[in-house]
């Protein structure tokens, strides 16, 4: 293989991972296990498991969904594009699986089998669930484990607070419902049905920004003592934000304006749990 076309696959691969969740949901369980503390050595073995996890779900989302994404002309999927094979892709997502098992492990055995079970649920909803009226599940469950993950590669192994593990969730659920709206019309096409689609696109819209504002509430006011001089005006903007989305999304239906506000939303909560990540445990 000539150096170009190894950087045209290396390119291929980049965008068939989703990079942009996969580099969020690294960066964002990184950033916890620095914010409670962890050694050098632990939060370069979390990053590495999370991002070897993360590539093996974006990968494998791409070939599982290889032939739907033809069906419905999505070129900007290199796969359907012609950019890289779905072999190549297949293989991509297996090794990055391969490798995230030892990196998990490394961290801990309780540790790691809270983060392989969290990747297992991913490629769960990548293999099925995302058609049926629990492709919410398998998010909340991902998520949710996340400040387990943090927590249990800690010395001692603690749990995490109940409130972490219920934030994250909720954060979950709200990612999924956003990052699907923009794909509802398409994904209805090819027979995938699921909570987003049954909502449609004004219901998913409106709960969206609702349960990462109840994230929100919970990071606020979930922790022991009082919130820090931060968290009230973190709250303050979710709410607005998740207000101004809901009135978009239910006088504009087709409006893409709710599902950017959402995000902006979910940023909040990344921001506030990051910053609450000393009361983590």
């Amino acid at each position: 293989m000539t150096v170009r076309r190894l950087g045209h696959t290396i390119g291929a691969l980049a965008r068939s991972c989703h990079l942009g969740p996969t580099l969020a949901v690294t960066a964002l369980t990184t950033a916890l296990a620095l914010g409670v503390g962890a050694d050098a050595r632990t939060c370069a073995l979390i990053c590495a498991a999370i991002l070897t996890g993360q590539l093996s779900v974006g990968w494998s989302n791409d070939w599982i969904d290889a032939a739907r994404d033809a069906a419905v002309g999505r070129q900007d999927k290199p796969i359907v594009g012609g950019s890289i094979s779905t072999a190549t892709v297949r293989t991509a997502a297996l090794i990055a699986l391969a490798c995230c098992v030892p990196l998990s492990l490394a961290t801990g055995w309780r540790a790691g089998i809270v983060h392989l079970a969290a990747v297992a649920a991913a490629w769960a909803y990548n293999l099925g669930l995302k058609s049926t009226a629990w492709s919410w599940a398998p998010y909340a469950f991902s998520f949710g484990l996340l400040p387990a993950f943090v927590a249990l590669a800690l010395p001692g192994h603690p749990w995490p607070a109940g409130w972490a593990v219920s934030a994250a969730a909720l954060l979950g659920v709200g990612a999924h419902l956003a990052n699907v709206v923009p794909d509802l019309d398409d994904d209805r096409s090819t027979g995938v049905r699921g909570l987003p689609h049954r909502l449609g696109g004004a219901g998913s819209s409106l709960l969206a920004p609702a349960v990462l504002l109840g994230a929100t509430v919970l990071i606020v006011l979930g922790p022991v003592g009082s919130p820090s001089a931060a968290a009230w005006p973190g709250l303050a903007a979710a709410t607005v934000i998740a207000v101004v989305g809901a009135v978009v999304a239910l006088t504009r239906a087709r409006s893409r304006v709710p599902f950017y506000l959402t995000i902006a939303v979910a940023a909040v909560n990344v921001l506030l749990l990051v910053g609450a990540g000393p009361r983590l445990v």
